[in-house]
């Protein structure tokens, strides 16, 4: 039985039972390969949360009148990429058994193949719509298959081709762009396209994966792999309400937050309220 948590996102502190949304925290980094620090993501997204209010003018919505529970951060091994992943997966499934939605935050990307190892299982035929910079597409980095740089071929290996649809990538390498040209829908460079998507997919179960780093630098520089040339965040705030209004989600993640990179702390509120709106939206409350 999952319980909440005493350091909780604010508002989220529904008994399990009661929850159609349960938070819960994967602070890893180990495979990241330039600035290391989200394992810090989870827990300054949390402190940042009560900067914010609960009510979303741009919703007219209140996370007071949402069911939603923050189970905490997982305590997660840092020397094994599989005994992390295999913890997440677990705490993804024991949300599922009990017909509730996992919402994962990161870390690195690479946790997000641990939620969707245990969202596949239960819904074969999801699709994911992927936020990122990044294509993530690589068969290996640097001979490591289990990378942030991966992390999208190896959710491919699990749904095949025609069920992955990714926007505001700006970057990867050649063979990257070559390979996801056969296998992926891909929209580089914004968020140009998502509506279309959003209604071929109707009522399939959908897996919504957001890289922070979808966003520019210069509004989101707390992430560890920056890349010039994204979304604002009002642009980012519009899409992940949409996919979480009118898609089925089946589960979710928000990753890449690196907290010592933004002495500000900027991004880390910046973070913070992208949950704000994805939980609002995600949730029937009125």
């Amino acid at each position: 039985m999952l319980n909440p948590q005493i350091d909780v996102y604010m508002g989220c502190d529904c008994p399990f039972e009661q929850a159609e949304t349960v938070l819960f925290g994967a602070p890893f980094d180990s495979t990241t390969s330039n600035r290391p620090g989200t394992r810090f993501g989870p827990s300054a997204l949390r402190r940042e949360s009560y900067g914010l209010e609960l009510y979303s003018p741009y919703q007219d919505k209140d996370l007071s009148d949402c069911a939603v529970l923050d189970s905490g951060d997982l305590e997660l091994s840092m020397g094994s990429s599989e005994l992390a992943l295999a913890d997440i997966e677990a705490r993804a499934e024991e949300i599922l058994s009990a017909g509730k939605r996992p919402f994962l935050i990161g870390g690195e990307h690479l946790v997000t193949l641990g939620a969707f190892r245990a969202v596949h299982r239960k819904y074969p035929d999801v699709a994911i719509i992927h936020f990122d910079a990044h294509t993530d597409l690589r068969e290996d980095y640097l001979g490591v298959p289990l990378s942030h740089a991966c992390v999208i071929r190896r959710c491919w290996e699990l749904t095949g081709d025609g069920k992955i649809f990714q926007f505001g990538i700006r970057s990867g390498d050649r063979e990257e762009w070559r390979w996801g040209r056969d296998h992926v829908t891909c929209h580089p460079f914004d968020l140009e396209g998502l509506e279309d998507v959003v209604e071929r997919l109707g009522d399939a179960p959908v897996y919504f994966t957001v890289d922070l780093d979808v966003m520019d630098p210069s509004v989101f520089p707390g992430t560890g792999t920056p890349e010039p040339g994204g979304v604002s965040f009002d642009a980012l705030r519009r899409a992940a309400t949409l996919v979480c209004s009118r898609c089925n989600v089946v589960g979710c993640d928000v990753n890449e937050l690196c907290p010592p990179f933004d002495q500000s702390g900027v991004s880390n509120a910046v973070a913070a309220k992208v949950v704000r709106e994805m939980l609002l939206a995600l949730s029937s409350g009125n």
